[in-house]
């Protein structure tokens, strides 16, 4: 799986000093995912992601997350067409928040909202959202980015939670798919885990209960009948030339 925060070029603290005239104005294109091999969902993304993208598990820096599979060659998003628009109903949260993007220096205990320089919408001309008021303080809009963010956050630490139950059940299990390419060349797409249905059958009656009480039960199953749209990925990239998001 490829790097999901390979399309963050300059991320910077914001402060209401040096971006005191910046603004923000809005694109629909997402040339800058293009690249996006797989995008990071939170749990609460499932009932919508699983419509489109075949969603699995995959180990990161934080641990085990699920994952949106949008290509099946490194450096390859096939949602994202040539003119930069993209090309399903949902788009990840993930891609949703850039060019913000929080970092920490102490593991998640504190936030520093920062932004991609680089992202193509940044002004410092007066044009479009301001990120600051004259007198210094955050801006609707940046309050707007805050709170988005604030709930990402949330979320991806429940999905944390869903994901360590799911390796403290043992229910997860690697799997791979090979494909062929249109001119003969074969791929295959690795690294990557799924929910075993032969384990999720001998889970104790009670962790059941609980997993339904939670609704991670339904998560898991919103996971499993994704898998069926992998197929449609492959088809998507062996219809696709290989040049054609480079």
């Amino acid at each position: 799986m490829s790097n999901p925060t390979s399309f963050y070029k300059n991320i910077t603290p914001l402060n209401k000093h040096s971006h005191a005239n910046w603004s923000i104005v809005g694109s629909e294109s997402f040339a800058f995912a293009k690249g996006l091999h797989s995008a990071p969902l939170t749990a609460v993304e499932f009932p919508n992601a699983a419509r489109e993208f075949s969603l699995v598990f995959a180990r990161a820096t934080e641990g085990l997350m699920p994952i949106a599979v949008m290509g099946v060659r490194a450096g390859e998003n096939l949602f994202v067409g040539a003119d930069g628009k993209w090309k399903a109903d949902y788009i990840p949260a993930f891609v949703r928040r850039y060019p913000f993007v929080f970092s920490t220096a102490d593991e998640g205990k504190t936030l520093t909202l920062c932004l991609d320089e680089t992202f193509a919408g940044c002004r410092q001309n007066g044009e479009g959202e301001r990120l600051f008021t004259e007198g210094g303080e955050s801006s609707p809009y940046l309050k707007k980015v805050l709170e988005f963010l604030q709930e990402y956050q949330n979320h991806f630490h429940r999905t944390q939670v869903f994901c360590k139950k799911l390796e403290e059940l043992d229910l997860l299990e690697p799997m791979g798919a090979q494909f062929k390419m249109p001119d003969g060349r074969e791929g295959s797409l690795s690294g990557f885990f799924v929910v075993s249905r032969d384990k999720l059958k001998k889970v104790p009656a009670e962790k059941l209960a609980e997993l339904a009480q939670t609704d991670e039960l339904e998560m898991i199953y919103l996971h499993l009948n994704s898998m069926v749209n992998l197929r449609k990925t492959i088809a998507r990239a062996t219809l696709q030339p290989a040049a054609a998001n480079a």
